[in-house]
């Protein structure tokens, strides 16, 4: 199993990154379910302006909206890959992901948000997207907008990185900031949101390449995953910095 996972699956996403990232995604979806299970009952407060008011409710920007999860899964797999031979940025990296979320959970707890939904008309795929998004997704845990701050980390997690084509770091970022600006037209944030998401996927990012925090991630990480390359039938080769 293990060497058909190094033929046919390492050079995809390198083998040593797959559990830290699906751990990313598990402390995404219990902070967000989770809190909002908790919060159901609680008073939400309603930061919308009168500029948030004026932004006009635009369906076609779902089509960005919802195609951003293709962007993060992309841009998470990348920072893996230039990181192959370098495993600690990968975990400078894990670690402002992990940290922003066990964030936004204190803010979705102790600062519970939410806004009015403007009334969806007309007719098309891209209203039947925004009717099938209100649908699923209350209007609740909003600041700051995980959807802003985890398409700001795509951006920053190869900025700067020679070994990206130089056209793809400007299209991450020009993506990102489109993201930001769906979140808005599609109303499914304020401003104070979105600015509060990249504000914070920023700082975090800076503090943690200052620090060695991720040291201790990186050491669970390759503790858990010798465990289950063992149980495999393999040995990963050495992912110490």
């Amino acid at each position: 199993m293990y060497q058909w996972l190094k033929k046919h699956i390492d050079p995809i996403c390198p083998l040593f990154a797959i559990v830290p990232l699906l751990a990313c995604f598990g402390l995404n979806m219990l902070v967000y379910s989770g809190t909002m299970v908790l919060c159901a009952d609680w008073y939400h407060y309603d930061l919308t302006t009168a500029l948030d008011r004026a932004v006009p409710l635009v369906s076609e920007w779902m089509y960005i909206y919802f195609g951003c999860y293709l962007f993060w899964i992309a841009n998470y797999i990348l920072v893996a890959r230039i990181n192959r031979d370098n495993p600690k940025t990968f975990y400078r990296f894990v670690v402002t992901d992990m940290l922003s979320r066990v964030i936004c959970g204190v803010f979705f707890i102790a600062f519970p948000t939410t806004n009015i939904r403007p009334e969806v008309t007309g007719e098309g795929f891209s209203v039947w997207l925004l009717r099938f998004l209100y649908h699923v997704d209350q209007p609740t845990n909003l600041f700051p907008s995980i959807h802003c701050l985890v398409s700001w980390l795509c951006y920053t997690g190869i900025r700067g990185r020679k070994e990206m084509p130089a056209w793809y770091r400007a299209f991450s970022c020009i993506f990102a900031l489109l993201v930001v600006l769906s979140t808005q037209f599609t109303k499914q944030h304020y401003i104070a949101d979105a600015i509060a998401g990249i504000a914070l996927a920023e700082i975090l990012f800076q503090i943690n390449k200052r620090t060695s925090w991720y040291r201790v991630v990186q050491r669970f990480f390759t503790w858990i995953n010798g465990k289950l390359f063992i149980w495999l039938k393999g040995v990963p080769r050495e992912q110490e910095s």
